[in-house]
């Protein structure tokens, strides 16, 4: 017989998401540890593992620098967080653009060794036969166009799209090759509202917009942008909390109680216990307890207990074994009540 394994999590998959376009609006946000992916899985269709983590959590000022590694580390801790929602991760800059073999290696690492849902990649028309690609063999695919960071140096800069009407024809051609592609979803970033709600209305599979206005057919954002927790945000971020500002008074009111010595107080703090309890207990270890022994209990004897006679407890229970453990005796106690042990023994057994 085979084992079986725990339960399969119920999780959203890439069709899932596709067939919500015209139904409902898919509601996404990007997350990169386990303990917010947890909170976001209730409220997300799916959480996105971007390489905006590059510039979020690692300082980096773009996400060129972003490594095969941190995507795959990051990954692993939002899919260990999320239960319901799907989990996509950005394929990083370089691991999948010189040919579609490349990047279905790269790609099925990051599935095998994150266990996400689908991955994501930047670009349209150029990117369509690697979309294909990697779909026919079994990896889905996220598509991004309009402004794509990954290309900041050709593009010139984090600059929106699709101002002018000779920018549309391109765009859009972007998002139909796509979708003929075999791409789930496409994600739509600082275009212009017009165009989106056009690409939308044309192609057959969700547009998620960030920065593309409300006619996208859902909406994502960087996680720490919406929180009010990065200093900067773009014009298309509305801050939801101010969790920057409760960050830096917590920490300050910290650094205050410390160095004024209110922290820790008594209520913080572990006192010693009374005699008697175990504590101060070396971890591991019995406390006063020899090895292979019972608390002052000679080796294979009952605690204080006359051969053949049950004594000191309570009817139906054996002597010194009630559900809850005895408080050791004081040395003078135990040397008296043994003594008493013996004698009566003696008694019973004059011979011995």
């Amino acid at each position: 017989m085979s084992a079986q394994g725990p339960a399969p999590r119920k999780r959203l998959l890439a069709p899932d998401i596709t067939a919500k376009k015209g139904r409902e609006q898919i509601v996404s946000l990007t997350s990169y540890h386990a303990h917010t992916a947890a909170i976001a899985d209730k409220y997300c269709d799916f959480l996105l593992v971007g390489d905006s983590l590059g510039m979020v959590m690692h300082g980096y000022e773009t996400t060129v620098p972003v490594p095969l590694e941190l995507m795959v580390m990051h990954g692993r801790a939002v899919v260990r967080g999320a239960r319901r929602a799907l989990v996509v991760v950005d394929m990083p800059f370089g691991t999948y653009e010189e040919s579609p073999s490349v990047a279905f290696r790269n790609a099925a690492r990051v599935m095998k060794e994150t266990d996400c849902g689908a991955v994501k990649l930047e670009g349209g028309r150029r990117m369509a036969e690697t979309i294909r690609f990697l779909v026919d063999r079994g990896i889905p695919v996220m598509a991004h166009i309009g402004l794509t960071p990954q290309s900041i140096n050709t593009l010139g800069g984090f600059k929106s799209q699709g101002h002018t009407r000779e920018q549309w024809d391109r765009i859009e051609e972007d998002a139909r090759l796509v979708a003929e592609a075999g791409a789930f979803a496409v994600v739509l970033e600082a275009m212009a509202e017009p165009l989106a709600r056009r690409i939308t209305a044309a192609i057959r599979i969700p547009t998620i917009g960030i920065g593309a206005g409300a006619g996208c057919d859902g909406q994502i954002l960087v996680m720490e942008d919406m929180l009010g927790l990065s200093p900067r945000v773009p014009k298309f971020v509305k801050e939801f909390g101010a969790v920057g500002a409760a960050i830096e008074g917590a920490i300050k009111g910290y650094a205050e109680e410390v160095r004024a010595g209110t922290f820790p107080a008594p209520e913080h703090t572990y006192a010693l216990r009374p005699e008697g309890q175990e504590a101060l207990r070396p971890e591991g270890q019995e406390a006063l307890r020899p090895e292979g022994q019972d608390l002052l209990r000679p080796a294979g004897q009952d605690l204080l207990r006359p051969e053949g006679q049950e004594a000191l407890h309570p009817e139906g229970q054996h002597g010194a074994r009630a559900k809850t453990a005895p408080a050791a005796a004081p040395p003078a106690a135990v040397e008296a009540l043994s003594a008493s042990a013996r004698a009566t023994k003696k008694t019973k057994n004059p011979t011995s």
